[in-house]
């Protein structure tokens, strides 16, 4: 569905749908307007059965510098959709995978995005962090979901520092899954996306909802539901083909059922 959008440009391709943050005259700070239709663009990726995988990346040199407090605000063609803390679950709960395309600065709540997406993927020339306590306030939503990336007291220093982290660190702290040169950051997206085009649809779906299921769970409780996510996984066409597949040498042919 092609919706009307104002501080976001989606193009869709090769079962991959990009969604670019496009506010570059604010360096894609995102705002209200830009929230809501990025929570428009995730639900229609996720509705359309060609969409294998959905990558979120910035227009221009920056990701995205944080919020945006301009306060303006106008009438748009599109409902309010939800708030930012919406969009962190709908990121980090998405059952089809997100890649952050950490094209420049991630700062704020730009690093929040990137920390909630499925993979992250960041330019060594891309500056990370929470400078928000430099302007007397502080990454209070995107927290919970830096928390669970970066150990603590490496989290309460750069919150509190206001520090700006490399690329190559985040990786360390398990904030990226990779660091890459500028000239190779779309070669490197492009290769994580086919390598989930050629995994069961089905699989890939079922899997992020159970990893998300279970997450916070006590061990007792966690175990047990996830027995139960296997056995849906099983009775699946897919894993019988799957299954069917490597015991034949062959290489599977999905059907997404």
């Amino acid at each position: 569905m092609m919706r009307s959008y104002e501080r976001i440009k989606v193009e869709r391709a090769g079962g991959t749908e990009t969604v670019w943050l496009s506010n570059p005259a604010r360096r894609n700070a995102i705002g209200p307007r830009m929230t809501s239709e990025l929570l428009w663009a995730l639900e229609d990726a996720r509705a359309a059965d060609d969409v294998r995988s959905i990558v979120l990346t910035g227009e221009g040199k920056t990701f995205c510098a944080g919020g945006d407090f301009t306060g303006a605000t106008h009438e748009s063609e599109l409902p309010h959709r939800g708030d930012f803390a919406d969009l962190l679950l709908a990121l980090y709960r998405s059952d089809k995978p997100v890649i952050a395309k950490v094209n420049g600065d991630a700062l704020g709540g730009g690093l929040g995005l990137a920390a909630a997406c499925t993979f992250a993927v960041a330019a060594t020339t891309a500056r990370l962090g929470t400078p928000e306590i430099d302007v007397g306030l502080f990454p209070m939503m995107i927290m919970a979901v830096l928390c669970r990336h970066v150990p603590r007291r490496r989290l309460t220093a750069m919150m509190l520092l206001g520090e700006k982290i490399g690329a190559e660190e985040a990786v360390a702290l398990g904030l990226l899954n990779r660091a890459v040169a500028p000239g190779a950051l779309d070669a490197e997206v492009t290769a994580i996306g086919d390598a989930i085009a050629k995994k069961s649809a089905t699989t890939v779906r079922l899997g992020l909802r159970a990893l998300a299921a279970q997450e916070g769970m006590e061990l007792d409780r966690a175990l047990p539901m996830l027995r139960d996510r296997l056995s849906e996984v099983l009775a699946t066409d897919d894993a019988r083909e799957g299954l069917m597949a490597f015991l034949e040498k062959r290489p599977p042919r999905w059907t997404g059922r």
